[in-house]
């Protein structure tokens, strides 16, 4: 009747824009190999391999792991971003962050700490370091 009932696998499209909209509330972890945009609120982790846009009316409360993110909401969390982070004027972030670039506009409210360039070479470097030691100690 439909033809063919073998179905394709879906393969994820890293150039994906996901939307998570406004009055949307999301309990739990969440990956995603594009882009993602929140502009509800997220309770729980966040894993980004693309870019992260939280909207004025988006609250994150948790982890965040990013390539890339602009900030114009709420995050209550510790964030890592590999590149660029970026902090609007109406955001207010109280938590950690770790990042390769930092930058805040006039405005932008944080209260945290942050830890910026070399320290994402660092933690990659002692991830490797780590994997490395496992291999070994499972060698024996």
């Amino acid at each position: 009747m439909f033809g063919n009932t073998m179905s394709k696998p879906i393969t994820p499209d890293p150039q994906s824009i996901n939307l998570i909209g406004a009055g949307t509330v999301i309990e739990g972890d969440i990956k995603s190999n594009g882009d993602i945009r929140i502009d509800g609120t997220i309770k729980g982790s966040l894993n980004v391999k693309g870019k992260l846009v939280v909207g004025a009316s988006g609250i994150i409360e948790g982890e965040i792991i990013c390539q890339n993110a602009d900030v114009s909401g709420t995050l209550k969390a510790k964030i890592t971003v590999t590149d660029l982070l970026s902090l609007k004027a109406s955001s207010k972030l109280n938590g950690d962050i770790v990042s390769g670039k930092l930058h805040i506009e006039p405005g932008a409210n944080f209260s945290g700490s942050c830890s910026m360039g070399a320290v994402i070479k660092d933690m990659s470097y002692g991830a490797n370091q780590s994997k490395s030691q496992e291999k070994v100690a499972n060698s024996y």
